[in-house]
């Protein structure tokens, strides 16, 4: 349904297929208006350089070339070059200046240019961003923007979804917002939030999806999922890219009763809402981009199964990609992906 080279006059097709599902959890101002995932990120971003006058935001290549995507395109004409910094490749030199520029008082975001390099400043995260606030009480006013997943045939080192290295570790929070009005949201209140926050967002969203954004500030609450649908005979929950997987099995299937979850927030992640949905309609499944060993979709099944065990009419299902590096070729992304075993794993779900 989403096709990287998707024509114009396809976005009102899409959000057509999507409109009786991706109710949002806000009601509209009169003032909202449709727009690309990733023009949702740059308002939100704008906005808040806007209010937080403190606000500094770093990255390879953000100042005037406007970042390898053009989130901030054009930001150094509105803030300054004080304020739009563009920084050398080393990762983990950029973590820890933004992790000074908040002990002097100011806020900080990094673009990471892909969401793969975070690696080079891994120290730098989870043992001094994350820790700081546990070890004196010091806030650490940092969010890390993370490129993240596949479908554009990046290859190994430009596709990973690598959510889970972070959801672990105590200290930091982590989002992964699947539409355009949750991209702003989640950006301005992670923004908003005096303590590191990893905020993820799909590449291959980017320019392939739109949707109706509030013109003004917006603020959603960290670790607060939504029922993008309601269903009876099973439960998918998801996060990301995945969400649209699931959106469009549903399109295809319309005579299925299933409840759809976005999980948005990933830690904290909102386990009442999806217990209460899982003890309503016994069988579900978790899907996500990441591979399957070890995915974030493991605590959710876990946290399932301790909690709905006698509810549950079915065992607790998990579609995720294969445990390989992400490949270059397009063909064997799509294998890759577990957008590719979804159907199947949905039929085993409702015939157990």
């Amino acid at each position: 349904m989403l096709e990287k080279d998707i024509r114009p006059n396809l976005f009102t097709e899409i959000n057509d297929v999507y409109k009786p599902f991706a109710r949002p959890s806000f009601k509209l101002s009169p003032t909202s208006k449709v727009i690309r995932y990733i023009d949702a990120i740059r308002e939100g971003l704008m906005q808040a350089m806007t209010k937080h006058e403190k606000l500094v935001i770093m990255g390879q290549d953000i100042a005037e070339y406007g970042g390898v995507f053009k989130v901030t395109e054009n930001f150094i004409d509105l803030f300054g070059k004080e304020r739009v910094r563009n920084t050398p490749l080393c990762e983990s030199g950029v973590i820890g200046a933004a992790m000074g520029l908040s002990l002097n008082g100011y806020k900080a975001l990094v673009e990471m240019q892909f969401a793969d390099f975070v690696s080079s400043g891994f120290t730098q995260l989870v043992n001094n961003l994350a820790k700081t606030h546990y070890r004196w009480g010091q806030n650490v006013d940092v969010v890390i923007r993370m490129p993240t997943g596949a479908g554009t045939a990046g290859g190994p080192f430009h596709s990973q979804s690598n959510e889970a290295w972070f959801t672990k570790t105590p200290g930091l929070k982590v989002v992964y917002p699947a539409f355009p009005a949750d991209a702003k949201g989640l950006l301005m209140s992670a923004i908003a939030d005096p303590n590191p926050v990893m905020y993820f967002e799909h590449k291959y969203l980017y320019r392939n999806l739109t949707g109706e954004v509030p013109d003004g500030e917006l603020y959603i609450e960290i670790g607060k999922a939504r029922v993008v649908k309601k269903g009876t005979q099973a439960t998918i929950v998801a996060y990301g890219y995945a969400v649209h997987w699931a959106l469009e099995y549903l399109a295809s299937h319309p005579d299925k009763s299933i409840e759809v979850i976005d999980l948005r927030s990933l830690q904290p992640w909102d386990s009442q809402t999806v217990i209460a949905s899982v003890k309503k309609t016994g069988r579900v499944m978790v899907v996500h981009e990441d591979t399957l060993t070890g995915g974030f979709g493991a605590e959710v099944a876990a946290v399932i199964a301790e909690n709905c065990f006698k509810d549950l009419e079915a065992p607790v299902m998990r579609c995720a990609s294969l445990d390989t590096p992400v490949p270059m070729d397009k063909g064997l992304e799509n294998q890759f992906l577990g957008k590719a075993r979804l159907e199947k794993a949905m039929e085993k779900l409702l015939n157990y």
